[in-house]
């Protein structure tokens, strides 16, 4: 598809009539308003992300380790390469927050400049993202969080790597919808205190291969009335007869943490 013009900008055009495409089927998706959308951009700009893409070993990575989540992060913008940089700031571009608000129905969008919690994601061999609904206020700002949007980064990704990006129901009972993470994929999906999601079992890809993906978040000044909960941060949930009880949990990542932790060779992962 490839929805940039020539000068690398979002365009608009093709965007506002995607967004009519699909704005249907995304209200209407299960198990909460969500889309996805296959070769988003042109893919010479995603392939050099991937190129720009930091080593695991560079020591700006955030490398969070704990019976949740055994990811790398990045939120820095003065990190990362020109084109990656670009893209970030396309995403966050009023022709995106327009394509976002005609796509979903949410209207007056903010977009997060600091990419709390965003930015660029890395997972290793091993890592993991448990299902969790997440924080629903910004933290600087105190913002209602609306809208998450992942766009991978993973060539010639098989489903036996894993890593796909599950989607679960309000109840916790079943997941509605795996995701597998390959290249140049875009998701969108409406973030509240039940929109349920993660990557929940540890990455099989090969040694030398990462999952990795970008993501930006959206706010908005006030929510509809029956969304407004207290201030939380993320929420994490058990899955029916998969995930292991905490202590047993901790033993297991015992050698993933000291394998992890060490990545650049100075601290200790949090």
């Amino acid at each position: 598809m490839g929805v940039l013009k020539e000068d690398s900008r979002l365009d608009a055009v093709q965007l506002g009539a995607l967004a009519e495409q699909l704005r249907s089927e995304y209200a209407h998706a299960e198990p909460f308003p969500h889309i996805v959308i296959d070769n988003f951009l042109p893919e010479a700009v995603p392939s050099q992300i991937v190129d720009e893409f930091p080593d695991p070993q560079h020591s700006f990575w955030e490398r969070r380790a704990t019976k949740n989540s055994l990811k790398l992060s990045c939120n820095d913008l003065d990190d990362l390469g020109p084109m990656t940089r670009h893209v970030l700031e396309q995403l966050n571009s009023r022709t995106m927050l327009r394509f976002l608000e005609r796509l979903t129905g949410i209207d007056h969008l903010i977009p997060d400049a600091l990419f709390e919690g965003g930015g660029l994601h890395q997972i290793l061999p091993g890592g993991f993202l448990k299902i969790h609904a997440d924080f629903n206020r910004h933290p600087e700002w105190q913002l209602d969080r609306r809208l998450n949007v992942l766009l991978f980064l993973n060539k010639d990704w098989s489903e036996s790597y894993g890593g796909h990006f599950e989607l679960w129901d309000r109840q916790m009972t079943a997941c509605s919808k795996k995701i597998l993470p390959i290249f140049n994929r875009l998701v969108v999906f409406t973030t509240t205190d039940t929109s349920y999601h993660g990557h929940p079992d540890p990455l099989r890809c090969p040694p030398g291969r990462t999952r990795k993906s970008i993501a930006t978040y959206y706010y908005s000044n006030g929510r509809p009335k029956e969304e407004i909960t207290a201030t939380h941060s993320t929420i994490y949930k058990h899955r029916p007869q998969h995930d292991r009880a905490p202590g047993r949990l901790n033993r297991l990542l015992r050698p993933f943490l000291h394998a992890f932790s060490p990545l650049n060779g100075q601290g200790t992962a949090t």
